[in-house]
This record gives C-alpha cells, sequence and structure tokens, in this order.
C-alpha cells in the first residue's frame, strides 16, 4: 500500500514538474515586464498597502486585515479594496447595511460587519486602480487605502507590501503550482517590505525563530515578524434565537460539537476545538464552499446523530457563518445552534531580527514605513 502511494506520488510529481516549469516561466516573464516598465503600475498620491502571499490560500489574510484595520484606523481614514472571491457579482460595489456575502464575498463582508460602523469602507472591484478611484470620489477624505490579497496584481504600485507565509508550509519548502501552492516563485518575496509568518505554534522556541529567519533569506531592509492566532469565545451567529450560550471549556464528553469548515486550511481551527471535552465531528469543505441545501441536510443529521441531541452544536469559522448567514430558509432548530469562532492576531515578541517588543514594534516600524513611502 505505502508503495503504490509512493508510487503515485513519483508519477504525479513528474507529471506536474513541467507545468509548474511552464506557470513559473510565465509569472517571472510577467514580473519582468512590470520591472522593466513595459507594463505599467498606477501610483496614487495616497498610501497604498498590499496585503497578500505567494501561496494560494490558507495564510491568514483577513485576520491580519483585520489587525492592520485595529492599528491604523485611528491615525487614518481607511478604505479596505478586495476582488471579492466567489461573489455573485461584477464590477465595482460598495459595501452597505444591505450587502450580503453573495454580493461582496465573504471576506470583504466580514470586515465591513466589523468596521463597518466604524467609518472604515469597504468596497469590492476586480480593477484595483479603477476601485480605489471609485472609492476617493465616494469619500474624497480617504487617506490610506488596504489593498486584500492584491501582492499579485501589480497594475497598482503599492506604498508597502506585507507578505504572509503559513509557519506549516513556509515558502521556501513549497513549489509553483500546480505540484505545489506557490502562485510564484520565493523569489517575489524581495518585492515585500514585511514578511509575517503566520499561524506559529506556542511551542516554538528562540531556535526555531532564528531557522526561519535564516531560511527566509531576506534583504536587510526587509522586515520578518512572526503571528499567532488567539481564538475567543463562541458567538451565536444568531443571537435572536439563542437560549443558551455554551463555552469549549465547559463542556463535558456529553456535549457534541458539530465542525463545519469551509477555509483553504482548517487543521488549526479544529485542533482548537478538540481541546474542549466535548464528541467532536466535522464536515470539512472547499475554501469559500457555497452552502447547499444538501451541506445544511448533512449538518443536522449529525445533529441528530448526537448522543444527546439537546447538548449538540454546530461551531463554525468566522468566514464560513457570513456564508452561512445568507442562506435562505435556515430552520430555527438549526439557526440556535450556530456558533462561530472569532479570531484575533498577535504578533510575537522574538528577540530575533530586532524584534524584541512584538505589536508594538510591529506598529511604529508599520506607520514609519507608511510615511516614508515604504522601505525601497
Amino acid at each position: 500500500m505505502g508503495e503504490h502511494s509512493t508510487s503515485r506520488a513519483l508519477v504525479r510529481g513528474l507529471l506536474l514538474k513541467p507545468l509548474s516549469f511552464a506557470y513559473g516561466a510565465v509569472t517571472a516573464t510577467r514580473n519582468k515586464m512590470f520591472d522593466c516598465g513595459m507594463l505599467e503600475q498606477r501610483r496614487f498620491d495616497i498610501p497604498v498597502l498590499v496585503v497578500g502571499n505567494i501561496a494560494v490560500g490558507g495564510t491568514g489574510k483577513t485576520p491580519h486585515v483585520e489587525y492592520l484595520i485595529d492599528l491604523l484606523r485611528s491615525k487614518y481614514r481607511i478604505g479596505v479594496l478586495s476582488r471579492g472571491y466567489n461573489r455573485r457579482t461584477k464590477g465595482f460595489v460598495l459595501a452597505s447595511d444591505e450587502s450580503s456575502a453573495r454580493q461582496i464575498g465573504d471576506e470583504p463582508f466580514q470586515i465591513y460587519r466589523k468596521f463597518g460602523h466604524l467609518g472604515v469602507m469597504v468596497a469590492v472591484c476586480e480593477d484595483r486602480a479603477r476601485g480605489i478611484d471609485r472609492m476617493r470620489e465616494i469619500d474624497p477624505q480617504l487617506n490610506l487605502i488596504i489593498l486584500d490579497d492584491a501582492f499579485q496584481h501589480r497594475y497598482v504600485k503599492p506604498t508597502l507590501s506585507i507578505v504572509l507565509t503559513e509557519h506549516s508550509r513556509p515558502v521556501y519548502e513549497d513549489e509553483m503550482m500546480p505540484a505545489g501552492r506557490l502562485r510564484e516563485g520565493a523569489g517575489a518575496l524581495n518585492r515585500a517590505d514585511i514578511v509575517i509568518v503566520t499561524k506559529c505554534p506556542d511551542t516554538m522556541k528562540q531556535i526555531d525563530y532564528r531557522i526561519f529567519t535564516k531560511n527566509m533569506g531576506l534583504y536587510p531592509w526587509q522586515q520578518l515578524y512572526f503571528s499567532k492566532y488567539t481564538y475567543g469565545d463562541l458567538v451565536p451567529l444568531f443571537p435572536d434565537e439563542v437560549t443558551h450560550q455554551p463555552q469549549l471549556d465547559r463542556m463535558t464528553d456529553r456535549d457534541t460539537i458539530v465542525v463545519v469548515a469551509g477555509i483553504a486550511n482548517p487543521r488549526p481551527f479544529i485542533k482548537h476545538i478538540r481541546q474542549s471535552r466535548a464528541k467532536v465531528t466535522g464536515l470539512i469543505f472547499s475554501d469559500h464552499h457555497n452552502f447547499r441545501r444538501d451541506d445544511i441536510a448533512a449538518i443536522i443529521a449529525k445533529l441528530k446523530a448526537a448522543p444527546d441531541t439537546r447538548r449538540a452544536i454546530v461551531v463554525t469559522t468566522e468566514k464560513d457563518a457570513m456564508r452561512l448567514r445568507d442562506f435562505p430558509g435556515l430552520p430555527n432548530g438549526l439557526k440556535r445552534r450556530i456558533f462561530y469562532v472569532p479570531i484575533a492576531v498577535n504578533i510575537i515578541p522574538t528577540g530575533v531580527s530586532g524584534n524584541q517588543q512584538g505589536s508594538n514594534d510591529f506598529e511604529e516600524n508599520l506607520i514609519a514605513l507608511l510615511e516614508r513611502g515604504g522601505q525601497q
């Protein structure tokens, strides 16, 4: 069995390597065309902060965008612009109280629900330059644009670029698509001002930070940080329907949790849920999965299969909750059982690369870089 699996992996690798080489050649050529001016980049007279990654999905862009908004909203009037992946609309759409995940995408919708009432503008548009123009027409007082997932969208010249790479699969251990998950070669990190290694475990030691620092091979002017998640308390998706507020740390083996996750890498989330004493079962979907009626039926079936159905709940990610919230005709009996777990980002004070102060150091450096127009 093991030999067959190894053989299949070897054949798959041999088939995909040429495709990865071709894909890498195309992306490298495109980047050279931007670098030499054959493809034009648009500059803006206000700071543009790009948050992105080189690998496909799973690095934690949305929680980090929210972290940046929290850091900067007292100093800047912020507009957040995203492509709005998997939305049902086209062109420029401004988020409003009437918006839904289907109209603007689950991640922009999540950001708007948290920060829209605080004066942060959220919009989606495939053409980022046009989107920025429209946002500034609507609110001329905007003085900082955060572009979500736009590191490869080089038609806009960023003031500052932050690139995220996941601790469990850093860029230097990955390969180009389709053999791996890289959208472009690891050398693209050279365009980043700040690199953040995300989802770091609490068990990391100083030697681990130093190994990452060495393997990243960043230039002296680039800054490397490490971050981890802090999980919040369970939040009811439909608070008006809830009569009992469960807490993970108070659950017993009489309780059942049905985990529902449609994100790129659900492993850290599931690991967190399994720290409770409850029985954990799950339904795992692809990233940005659009829930269907048979998915809802499967969730209900999992709840009914619990040893004590009265003590069974659904726990999902915040991003999945945005899509479940929009699902038409959810039974009230299910609504009162759906909870999500909010995530907060913490920058870790590592003691390497001059990073002793953690989040305070990060905030000071970030604002200084924005004010002087980046590192390069």
